[in-house]
């Protein structure tokens, strides 16, 4: 089998480089390891300057114009006259993306892992080991997440990489809340986002400042200590690369967290994911295409990078900063959407 653009993986940035590419009449083969699209540990937050206006209001569980900002010393409120944040169900959002790319053309593999990248060249094997398939491409574009294949094959190593840690309860709840408290999350945060019947709970931290171990044990008594239990509930984690090195290989490329682009700072993927899978698909059918998207997009990451190292520097001074950038959001100094991956 021959493939003008083989993608790997079907998350959101995978999927938008597929739709782009069968939209200017290019057949993509999209290939995905798990048995189902859309399925990941994530806070199913999307932000208005990025993704909300782009995506159909039915997939929007609930929106939030009021964002809370929690620290030991302040409670910040922060009102837009639009919302500054939604929530979507990442499944529901994998499906809508995978439909409009098939009825543009893009054809999906679901159940294939790959095995092995040589030259030109893809081995790729069913789930259950029963069979397996040599796929050639002109173009290899690695949508493959944090710990991509693709982004391994080219040679890069990740070592900026955040950890998120999310529980999705049962609830319906009001109040989108962010909590900077250095004692539970060192320089990350908690988080509770609600959803439609459920909520998600969760904290990011930095793997090189807090161990996921640690930052479950944080999570854990944090939630306890704000009337949540989740000691019987099933915690999932993710690893969040944002050690950008390149996305660009000759006719190899990576979009979203393959490529190192979400927020070291924030987490957030989603919307870095769709941008640049867009991007490389405009790339690859104009190879003289020069994108400004893509540089502003890496000079909001180059950011959100500083501002982690920043932070990094010991347990007092991101005391210091979280109650530094709380106060600036209150006074209206630092805007909320500074804290974005928009562009």
């Amino acid at each position: 089998m021959h493939a003008h653009t083989l993608i790997v993986g079907a998350g959101p940035g995978g999927l938008a480089c597929a739709r782009i590419l069968a939209e200017h009449g290019l057949k993509p083969l999209v290939i995905e390891r798990k048995e189902s699209i859309g399925a990941k540990v994530c806070a199913g937050g999307i932000t208005w300057g990025g993704l909300i206006s782009r995506v159909p209001a039915g997939l929007a569980e609930k929106t939030f114009p009021v964002q809370h900002i929690i620290t030991p010393l302040q409670r910040v409120r922060i009102e837009e006259p639009t919302p500054i944040i939604a929530t979507v169900n990442r499944i529901k959002l994998g499906r809508h993306m995978a439909l409009q790319a098939t009825e543009a053309g893009a054809e999906i593999m679901t159940g294939w892992q790959v095995k092995q990248i040589h030259e030109q060249k893809l081995v790729i094997e069913q789930k259950d080991g029963r069979h397996q398939q040599d796929i050639t491409f002109d173009h290899l574009v690695g949508a493959d997440g944090s710990s991509s294949l693709v982004r391994r094959h080219i040679g890069l190593t990740s070592t900026r990489v955040g950890i998120g840690i999310n529980y999705q309860i049962s609830g319906d709840l009001a109040d989108m809340e962010w909590h900077l408290n250095n004692r539970y999350f060192g320089n990350g945060y908690g988080w509770i986002f609600p959803h439609g019947e459920t909520v998600s709970i969760g904290a990011y931290a930095i793997k090189g400042t807090m161990s996921a171990k640690l930052l479950k044990k944080g999570l854990l008594t944090w939630a306890e200590r704000s009337g949540f239990s989740l000691a019987q509930e099933q915690a999932r984690a993710e690893y969040i690369n944002f050690d950008y090195q390149g996305w660009r290989y000759g006719r190899i490329f990576l979009v979203g967290d393959a490529a190192g682009l979400a927020s070291g700072l924030t987490g957030e993927g989603i919307y870095p994911a769709i941008l640049s899978g867009e991007e490389v698909a405009r790339t690859i059918i104009e190879p003289d295409y020069k994108s400004v998207v893509m540089e502003k997009l890496i000079h909001k990451h180059r950011l959100h990078s500083r501002m982690v190292r920043v932070t990094s520097l010991n347990s007092a001074f991101n005391c210091l900063a979280g109650e530094g950038v709380a106060l600036g959001l209150r006074c209206g100094v630092i805007k909320f959407n500074k804290l974005e991956m928009a562009v």
